[in-house]
């Protein structure tokens, strides 16, 4: 897959393409069944399958919403994708002057004579151009000028992408990492650098990296300890990870994300890191004393490396 930032860096001389365009915020099993639809038709038409999105989210730009929390990085999204065997991923910049873009402007300047739609495939509620005023009915009539083809995606396919998104959502948000990761299709992931912390874990026997995520629009799931994996210097790590304020011993006055990798020795500070949470042991807990911390901890390790082994 090539990833192209920008619209106009795409080749004009470049294959025809068949095009599907959203956000695809997590690439889930719903998103996957769309995705899947694009290549095998590029396949079977000789064109390139390609997705347009935009970043940052149209939300973030036209309504100023700096609450919105998404279920990946850009660069997460891009990873997931080039996995399915895409030809093309375009990421063009979402602006203000961007979304004032006719339909006309959007359909035949941007997708037929930049992009060299020959197919889009593209929901049945999707709407597009200025103030969103065109809708598929409008793309048929263009691609009957403008010699492309659109195929519409049905309600019951659309709606069940919707709820998906919705439930990964609220399952993360409430620390049901099953399910999260079930409508997924794998494992939900954070990225992010290894900052130094205080180090107070190292002093009890628990020596944790600290996960700074710049993302702040990356959804983060409900406060607690999770069993996770990484992979570092092309080895597999599992270990333990806390989300939360850690109030048995800083006082609960700073959110973190912390994790003690088991079997790992070596300095992570500065180097960027990709976990992947497989499973939620309990809630954060203010504890009597470090000594209970401990024990506690060390209860969740067995349960981690006991889950692990099976």
């Amino acid at each position: 897959m090539e990833t192209i930032q920008d619209i106009s860096l795409f080749k004009r001389n470049t294959h025809q393409t068949a095009i599907t365009i959203g956000t695809f915020d997590g690439v889930h099993m719903g998103h996957r069944k769309i995705l899947e639809r694009l290549i095998n038709s590029a396949k079977n038409t000789g064109l390139k399958s390609t997705v347009l999105t935009f970043f940052p989210h149209p939300r973030m730009v036209l309504q100023k919403d700096t609450d919105i929390k998404l279920l990946n990085t850009i660069e997460e999204k891009a990873q997931i994708l080039n996995a399915l065997n895409l030809d093309y991923l375009i990421i063009h910049p979402f602006t203000k002057h961007f979304s004032r873009l006719s339909a006309t402007e959007f359909v035949r300047d941007i997708l037929v004579n930049n992009l060299k739609a020959k197919k889009i495939i593209i929901g049945y509620d999707h709407r597009f151009g200025r103030n969103r005023n065109a809708n598929i009915q409008d793309l048929i009539a263009f691609g009957s000028t403008l010699d492309f083809d659109v195929e519409e995606i049905p309600a019951q396919e659309i709606d069940a992408v919707s709820v998906s998104s919705t439930k990964i959502r609220n399952a993360l948000l409430e620390g049901d990492i099953a399910t999260a990761n079930s409508y997924l299709s794998y494992a939900y992931m954070l990225t992010g650098i290894i900052k130094k912390g205080k180090g107070l874990g190292k002093k009890f026997g628990f020596p944790t990296a600290n996960l700074h995520i710049p993302e702040t629009y990356k959804l983060i799931p409900k406060n607690g300890v999770y069993v996770v994996k990484s992979t570092i210097n092309d080895k597999e790590y599992f270990g333990m990870m806390n989300i939360g304020y850690n109030p048995t011993v800083s006082g609960g006055s700073e959110k973190s994300i912390e994790i003690n990798f088991f079997e790992f020795e070596g300095n992570l500070y500065d180097k960027k890191i990709q976990v992947s949470i497989l499973h939620r042991i309990r809630d954060e807990h203010k504890f009597d004393s470090v000594e209970e911390l401990q024990q506690q901890l060390a209860k969740d390790k067995d349960y981690s490396l006991d889950l692990i082994s099976k």
